[in-house]
């Protein structure tokens, strides 16, 4: 039997219940794609399909004695190499951490998704310690993005996206302190939702450390899914409920924010910002030019001095040093001005005493405050940029700091990915990446919906709008 592995995970659970497939089928389909596209992709890089066969004849012999499957059960699925999972220890793409013990205990999501019916077989790449745009690391190697294998898929849940799109998989688990849910789901052509700050346990992610667990500020896990459906099917797993039911969309009032003074932004992505608003007003929401009171560089400077102090206790201290040791000479860059001066002022931000961060924190409270005013007034969703550009080349020379990147023939600071996602991730506000068409040389290009906290129900909705009226998922030609 043939199984089109790029059916929704809606129609495979229907599938599943009706008997039509088994789950050991099920999950076979999945692993003959990979092992189809692997040399192409290398999207993931450890498997343990002894437990995934082990897992879906369980679900088979349970259903031969006429068990029921759950509304919300789940299929064969990866998980990003940044949870960890029994038998598969998270790596984090660095080599301290490969060769851990294999009795490592499922990080809380992933313990959440296979009490579901989840029957996880594999872990998909990411870059070194989670801390990269794009999916490479020494250990596993590059992973490309399968609309063009020139370029990178995104990062860091870079492998989960790539996976994602070619039918290796129907749902991911990822997270997200600097986009790392968004840049991928907008490079590859599939949607994620960063939720609300704390929603979600991050226990038995990596970084920081294994058993190192503590809260921390920004950090979020969020669902990957090909389609918004899918999507919600697998966040409400995830948070252990059904959530508020569909809306429409009539009457929403949508604020676009795609302008602003020291964040680039491409011609094609603000193009796609455009062909999103335009759904939603097709669907009968009121969509405007707005943004709320809080200006670029203002969001900037507290965010990168809280992220610099979140990402320096997950980083080896060889690896801090280095970072820290930059501070002396950014400043003289700084002072003295000229073409490296920017570049500079992005690597300083990104080093902040403790004196910055608590200052940091307090300016990034006026701004929530101010966020919530803006909501307050009737707004619903903020419609933005991912990120300032579409999937770009591999491009793996020097480090975060010290590289650039072409916004339509300009050279722009690496760093600026950062910019659109920042609204969200300071903030702790959900954000949900929907896509919104393609390049016309078939890149994909997504939008996202920024909502009020706790506000992911109303998402969904907004973001099934653009779906609808745009297309949605379409397959890449690999």
């Amino acid at each position: 039997m043939t199984i089109d592995t790029y059916r929704t995970a809606r129609e495979m659970l229907s599938d599943l219940q009706a008997k039509k497939i088994s789950a050991r089928e099920l999950l076979d389909a999945h692993l003959a794609k990979n092992d189809a596209l692997h040399k192409k992709l290398n999207a993931v890089i450890e498997t343990d399909i002894p437990r995934a066969m082990k897992d879906a004849e369980a679900i088979d012999n349970a259903r031969a004695k006429s068990a029921k499957l759950g509304a919300r059960a789940v299929r064969p699925m990866t998980i990003k190499d940044g949870f960890d999972v029994e038998n598969m220890p998270a790596t984090a793409g660095a080599r301290g951490f490969h060769g851990r013990a294999k009795d490592c205990t499922d990080a809380d999501v992933v313990a959440a998704a296979r009490r579901a019916g989840a029957v996880i077989w594999g872990k998909t790449n990411v870059p070194y310690m989670l801390g990269d745009i794009q999916s490479y690391n020494e250990i596993y190697g590059t992973t490309n993005n399968p609309y063009d294998v020139t370029r990178t898929p995104g990062g860091s849940s870079g492998g989960a996206a790539a996976a994602l799109a070619t039918g290796i998989t129907p749902l991911e688990i990822g997270s997200d302190i600097g986009g790392s849910l968004r840049h991928p789901a907008n490079f590859c052509g599939v949607v994620s939702l960063k939720p609300t700050w704390g929603i979600l346990p991050l226990r038995g992610h990596v970084p920081p450390a294994p058993d190192e667990f503590a809260e921390t500020d920004l950090g979020v896990v969020g669902p990957m899914a090909r389609n918004v459906d899918d999507l919600r099917l697998l966040w409400n797993v995830l948070r252990g409920s059904e959530g508020a039911a569909a809306k429409s969309v009539k009457g929403a009032r949508i604020a676009v924010w795609d302008e602003e003074a020291g964040f680039p932004l491409a011609k094609d992505v603000q193009s796609a910002v455009a062909r999103a608003a335009s759904a939603l007003s097709g669907a009968g929401a009121v969509v405007g030019n707005a943004k709320p009171p809080v200006s670029g560089e203002m969001l900037m400077q507290p965010y990168l001095q809280i992220l610099s102090a979140v990402l320096s206790a997950g980083l080896p201290d060889d690896v801090y040093n280095a970072f820290a040791s930059m501070r002396e000479q950014d400043l003289k860059s700084v002072a003295q001005g000229g073409p490296d001066a920017r570049a500079a002022a992005f690597r300083l931000a990104n080093t902040a005493s403790y004196r910055d961060v608590a200052r940091a924190v307090v300016a990034r409270q006026k701004q929530k405050d101010a966020l919530e005013r803006f909501f307050d007034e009737g707004y619903e969703a903020v419609l933005m940029p991912v990120t300032p550009v579409v999937a770009f080349p591999h491009n793996q020379k020097g480090s975060f700091a010290n590289r650039v990147m072409d916004v339509d023939g300009c050279e722009e600071p690496y760093g600026s990915l950062l910019n659109w996602i920042a609204l969200a991730t300071s903030l702790h506000a959900p954000a949900l990446a929907v896509q919104a068409g393609q390049t016309a040389s078939g890149l994909p290009v997504g939008v996202q919906l920024v909502g009020r906290w706790n506000g992911e129900d109303r998402l969904f909705d907004l973001a099934q709008a653009v779906e609808e009226g745009l297309g949605g998922f379409s397959p890449p030609p690999v």
